[in-house]
């Protein structure tokens, strides 16, 4: 059965998402980690130096100018989940809206993003690479921002790697991560909502 992004929306709301083992494989697998990756909103550590960077400049913050060319990005790597469908299927889900980019630029060229689903007061992280030195983590920095403005209460990172961890990320259980999701599907936010001054 060939997925649709209506059935991907509704597996998000429950809790699951989709990978594949890599980019040539046309299997897809369904993901139920038993501990789940997640920023809280309120803890994201923007380091002295990630601050340095920010007050220099010379970048430019967008969301959703190349959202396709953000997700073959992040699967331009040796490994990676992100097969041919998979592609479709989020590029479907960003042409009706679900599915966004937050992009850093620099002299008009894309540099770092990271790319995600939206659904309620929820945003599922999906992917995130990095052209230039810090190009991922000005890309998480301000997109953070944009989900603290708009009123986001999970900001799901599947899993715990140590690169998230040492900006904040943190890991919970199950059980503990279907409460917050509940929740957060009941809550209005607005990924549109302009974020103002990270510093």
């Amino acid at each position: 059965m060939r997925l649709s992004p209506e059935l991907l929306l509704r597996a998000y709301a429950m809790g699951i998402f989709p990978m594949a083992e890599g980019r040539d494989d046309p299997e897809i697998h369904w993901i139920d980690p038993r501990r789940r990756g997640i920023f809280p909103l309120d803890q994201f550590h923007i380091s002295r130096s990630l601050a340095r960077r920010i007050r220099r400049g010379g970048y430019e913050a967008v969301v959703n100018q190349d959202f396709a060319a953000t997700v073959q990005a992040c699967a331009a790597r040796e490994e990676t989940w992100i097969n041919e469908e998979i592609f479709t299927l989020y590029t479907a889900l960003h042409a009706a809206g679900f599915a966004h980019s937050q992009e850093i630029r620099m002299d008009g060229a894309l540099v770092g993003g990271v790319y995600g689903v939206v659904l309620g007061g929820a945003f599922f992280g999906e992917s995130m690479f990095s052209r230039v030195t810090d190009g991922s983590k000005l890309a998480l920095a301000h997109l953070m921002a944009r989900l603290q403005a708009g009123g986001f209460t999970l900001f799901d990172t599947q899993f715990l790697t140590p690169h998230l961890a040492s900006l904040g990320a943190i890991e919970i259980p199950r059980a503990e991560y279907r409460r917050r999701l509940t929740q957060a599907l009941e809550t209005e936010a607005d990924f549109f909502r302009s974020p103002g001054e990270l510093l």
